[in-house]
């Protein structure tokens, strides 16, 4: 899947479960949404609240937006864009601010673009990007509540497999960076929520191939694009 394809679809799906939310959202002056009039309704939305946790399921696209690359060979590297499911956990401190932990991993595809050699495959890499945010949430008793976010990043590369039989061997060394966030949830009833996110992150890395003999860095700063469900316990 190109990443053009990749975005447009995440996005596609991001707007598809934001829509009926927005549509819904007739005034957010109102008194909070937390506020019911029947208490024991089930139903009744139950806003954000401070000392509670929420767990969000979304599908994401993971889509590098590599702003400068060199390999020793000439050219630069091309990282292929990936989707894949990620869970994340919130805990908040105040009805206002809340720390976020996402858990995913994705494959992706590695080449080597415009060098002496032409372009070249190196092989596929899969990718565990752990990232921390410390969030402001915005409206957190209405139903539409947006945040906004920053924190780290820390990204390992496993399971790499070269392509063979010019690329003998590669590997890519973990790297830290800095994330940048922005969303909203849209408590749809009770204590369930919509969700749609995304994510600017900053890293350097740096690429060896067969043993060192090639060697490559990139800054590769992928945009994480997604869109999902939370409960709030």
């Amino acid at each position: 899947m190109s990443t053009r394809s990749l975005l447009a679809a995440t996005v596609a799906t991001s707007f598809a479960l934001a829509g009926p939310a927005m549509a819904q959202t007739v005034n957010l002056t109102t008194p909070a949404a937390t506020q019911a009039a029947d208490p024991a309704d089930p139903a009744a939305p139950v806003g954000k609240q401070a000392g509670t946790f929420m767990v969000r399921l979304r599908a994401i696209g993971v889509i590098p937006l590599v702003s400068s690359s060199r390999t020793t060979i000439g050219g630069h590297l091309d990282v292929s864009a990936s989707a894949a499911p990620e869970v994340d956990v919130s805990y908040f401190f105040t009805d206002h601010i809340a720390a976020e932990l996402i858990a995913a991993t994705t494959r992706h595809m590695v080449k080597a673009k415009g060098t002496v050699l032409g372009d070249v495959d190196i092989g596929t890499t899969w990718v565990l990007p752990p990232t921390v945010t410390l969030q402001y949430h915005f409206m957190p008793h209405e139903r539409f509540s947006p945040y906004l976010g920053a924190g780290l990043n820390a990204t390992w590369f496993y399971a790499t497999n070269p392509s063979g039989p010019t690329v003998t061997s590669f590997s890519i060394a973990p790297a830290v960076g800095f994330a940048l966030q922005a969303g909203f949830d849209y408590n749809i009833s009770g204590h369930w929520f919509l969700n749609a996110d995304i994510k600017q992150i900053f890293m350097r890395n740096t690429a060896r191939v067969n043993g060192g003999a090639i060697r490559a860095t990139a800054w590769l700063n992928p945009m994480v694009i997604g869109a999902g469900v939370g409960y709030r316990f």
